[in-house]
């Protein structure tokens, strides 16, 4: 079987975001374990220009998403990004997954050579064929995303390792 635009997508994004629930599902536990507020977690930035815990999973969830749109030329759901909680983040992870899952793969596949236009910053665009865009710009975005949030649980005490970003749920099986 030959690699597709839906193949090389549809369960990645799944996958990884599957494995971000995993790592905020450890960190609800972490959070009852050792009995402090949440939004110590929810509000965390590792730098003081770097965006907070609760953002990279929008983020995440939304370069997903919107890769999936652009390609397939479906409207992705739009989100008012007020999830605050653990709770409410895993709640967007679900949504999001849910919306992946009810894609057709056949409005990704052959559309490898179309133009994807996609914001850069807040006033600049790029464009360039679908299949490159998932390859450079939308699977790094979303993997960096996760990355960061993985780095912001763990640089905060929550016992993770490689196995629950590479793996996630499926590492308790």
């Amino acid at each position: 079987m030959s690699i597709t635009l839906s193949s090389a997508s549809l369960p990645v994004f799944d996958l990884f975001l599957s494995n971000l629930r995993h790592l905020l599902l450890k960190a609800q536990a972490d959070v009852s374990d050792r009995a402090y507020d949440e939004q110590a977690l929810v509000q965390f930035r590792l730098a003081p220009d770097m965006l907070p815990l609760r953002f990279q999973i929008y983020i995440a969830c939304d370069a997903a998403k919107l890769c999936v749109a652009r390609i397939s030329g479906l409207e992705a759901p739009k989100y008012e990004n007020t999830e605050n909680t653990l709770s409410e983040l895993i709640g967007r992870i679900d949504n999001t997954r849910a919306w992946l899952a009810s894609v057709p793969a056949q409005s990704l596949d052959g559309q490898e050579s179309k133009a994807i236009t996609f914001p850069i910053g807040k006033d600049r665009s790029r464009t360039m064929p679908a299949e490159t865009y998932l390859k450079t710009w939308a699977l790094p975005n979303v993997f960096f995303h996760i990355t960061t949030a993985y780095a912001i649980l763990r640089h905060n005490g929550v016992a993770l390792g490689k196995a629950d970003y590479l793996v996630g749920e499926d590492l308790n099986a």
